[in-house]
């Protein structure tokens, strides 16, 4: 590879480009628990022309190459499984445009969620984004590449529903516009009323293209912002009060917790809902509508509204929610991975019940967490597991713990999230065959050489 650095080095000069061991071995692996797999070399470009540059080298030399944001996903997506070139994207972190009347950004491809969200503040303060509960260090375009949920979710979708067109580096080195910037210099669509192609680049973890800017939704910042959470310790009224709520259209986020630790959320199941307004009077009748939707559960004893103390309360009002990332320093020798299902809230009974027993079986900390999507149309539900790196018998139990999440959410009727190579493979051999078929075609369409992010999404005969 000595001959390809020098010329990537030409490409972005040498204080951008690496082969060295101890670089290396940062960039082999992520926070989860797949294996690290060392890359050739690593290189952090400035611009579009030259990441087009290197694309074209790589495909000259049947090289592969790895698009990395912040390397967060847990689940090894940017693990370089063939090995090649990693492509750190931080360098390209520029807040192109902020158009306020028609509420949307456009920004590189290594745009931190942070960094979006502390612009907004100080430049666009009526203005927010859609942000997930990850370190701020997180980049909005890998996000919406896995179909990212976060403080919009239920009221907008995905992550990736709430973008406005993208700009692509191909395996070609062709740059192509996804969206009304293909025709127009407003960036207002991502596809309609034009055919909507950006499902050739979303879900695809980077494996037929880079994405180098991204337009992102904002919406309206309210002056006020609160949260309640209602406990029931019965898990199957749980989509039912969750119908309830999302048919106020009056809540702005819902999340669904369960976990052991401390002692106070022991056996309970907690419903953590936020809503925002301008003015009190909007707030106080949001809090009554909503509570008022609870009245049956309450009325029957079967659940009830938790007073939330300050020092709680502002930590679940944090964006992102540092207490989420924070589950990784329960154990000694800190870690934790989570798998799980795009799937119906009606499930929530079985997976919440499901955790509970890989706990018990693996003796393992856990976290059961769900996010509702949409209106109650579908939610993310997370089997967290805490674990010790520096206890491989612990770290062996967490895998074996994970990989009966997948087996579970595949026959529960679930959509794996961000899915490891292996659960993709799961995925492919119970998909439809001809829905699988048409995304062979894609694949082999879109990367005729088989570089980019080799290892996942690999369409193979069943």
């Amino acid at each position: 590879m000595t001959d390809i650095v020098q010329s990537l080095a030409r490409i972005v000069g040498d204080a951008y480009v690496s082969d060295r061991p101890e670089e290396a071995y940062f960039y082999a692996r992520d926070p989860g628990l797949m294996p690290p797999h060392k890359p050739d070399c690593v290189v952090v470009p400035k611009s579009v022309e030259e990441i087009q540059e290197i694309v074209r080298l790589a495909a000259r030399e049947k090289i592969p190459v790895v698009p990395m944001g912040a390397g967060l996903a847990l689940t090894g997506l940017v693990i370089p499984l063939r090995g090649g070139i990693v492509i750190d994207m931080k360098r390209m972190n520029r807040i192109l445009k902020v158009d306020e009347m028609a509420r949307h950004a456009i920004v590189e491809g290594g745009t931190s969620q942070g960094y979006l969200k502390a612009y907004l503040e100080k430049h666009h303060p009526r203005l927010r984004h859609s942000i997930p509960d990850s370190p701020a260090t997180a980049t909005i375009a890998a996000n919406v590449m896995i179909h990212g949920q976060g403080r919009l979710t239920q009221q907008y979708g995905f992550n990736s529903d709430m973008i406005c067109g993208l700009e692509v580096v191909l395996a070609s080195g062709e740059v192509c516009r996804i969206g009304s910037g293909a025709l127009s210099p407003d960036w207002f669509s991502k596809g309609p009323p034009l055919p909507d192609l950006t499902g050739l680049f979303l879900g695809w973890f980077g494996a037929t293209g880079i994405i180098t800017k991204i337009g992102v939704k904002l919406y309206p910042r309210k002056k006020m912002r609160d949260v309640e959470i209602f406990i029931t310790d019965r898990d199957s009224l749980v989509p039912g009060m969750v119908y309830e709520l999302t048919h106020t259209e009056m809540v702005e986020d819902i999340n669904i917790f369960a976990q052991p630790k401390p002692m106070i959320f022991k056996d309970n199941h907690h419903i953590t809902l936020f809503y925002t307004g301008d003015t009190e009077e909007e707030m106080e009748f949001k809090r009554k509508t909503i509570w008022h939707s609870l009245d049956r559960f309450i009325r029957s004893k079967d659940g009830g509204f938790m007073g939330v103390p300050p020092a709680m309360k502002s930590t679940l009002l944090d964006m992102p929610q540092r207490s989420v990332s924070r589950f990784a320093d329960v154990k000694k020798g800190g870690g934790f991975e989570y798998s799980g299902p795009i799937i119906m809230v009606d499930k929530y009974p079985a997976c919440a019940r499901k955790i509970l027993e890989l706990a018990e079986k693996y003796d393992l900390g856990y976290s059961g967490m769900a996010r509702i999507i949409g209106r109650s149309h579908a939610m993310m539900y997370g089997f967290a597991f805490t674990f010790n790196r520096a206890d491989p018998d612990m770290m062996e139990r967490t895998r074996q713990a994970l990989h009966e999440v997948s087996v579970f959410a595949l026959e529960a009727g679930g959509v794996f999230w961000k899915g490891t190579a292996d659960e993709q493979k799961m995925a492919m051999q119970k998909m439809d065959p001809a829905t699988r078929g048409l995304m062979g075609m894609i694949k082999k369409q879109m990367d005729p050489h088989g570089i980019m992010n080799p290892g996942n999404w690999e369409v193979t005969e069943v």
